[in-house]
C-alpha cells in the first residue's frame, strides 16, 4: 500500500497559564464594582444617616411616602419622629423613612433674655 499509517504524536508540552493571569480579569471586575457601585452606595448610607441624626424639632421633612411635614417631637428611644402633616393631624415617622430634609431651623437660644438683648443691640 501507498498510504503508510499515521500515529498520533506526543507534542511539545503546553506551558499552562499562570494562575494569576487567570484569575486577573475577575480580580478587574470586582474592582471596578468596587469603585463604581459599592463605594458610592456606602457614601450615600453615611451621609443619610448623619442627616438622620441631625434631623430636630421644626425641621421640615419629606418621607419615603412622599407626605410632607414639620417635626414636632423627636423620640431618641423609639427612633421615630413626631409630624405634623396638616393642623392638628400629627402622625409617628420612624426615623429611617425620612428622605429627605427640606428645611432646618435654628436652634433655640438657652433662654429668651440673651435674644431680646441680642435684638436691641443689633437695632
Amino acid at each position: 500500500m501507498f498510504i503508510s499509517s499515521a500515529y498520533a504524536q506526543a507534542g511539545s508540552a503546553a506551558a499552562e497559564p499562570n494562575m494569576l493571569v487567570n484569575m486577573l480579569p475577575l480580580v478587574l471586575i470586582f474592582v471596578v464594582f468596587y469603585f463604581l457601585l459599592i463605594r458610592p452606595q456606602q457614601k450615600k448610607m453615611k451621609e443619610h444617616r448623619s442627616m438622620l441624626d441631625a434631623v430636630r424639632r421644626g425641621d421640615r421633612i419629606v418621607t419615603n411616602g412622599g407626605i410632607i411635614g414639620i417635626v414636632t417631637k423627636v423620640m431618641e428611644a423609639e427612633r421615630e419622629l413626631q409630624v405634623e402633616i396638616a393642623d392638628g393631624i400629627r402622625v409617628r415617622v420612624v426615623r429611617e423613612m425620612v428622605s429627605n430634609v427640606l428645611s432646618k431651623t435654628e436652634p433655640v437660644a438657652a433662654n429668651d433674655t440673651d435674644k431680646k438683648d441680642s435684638d436691641t443691640a443689633s437695632k
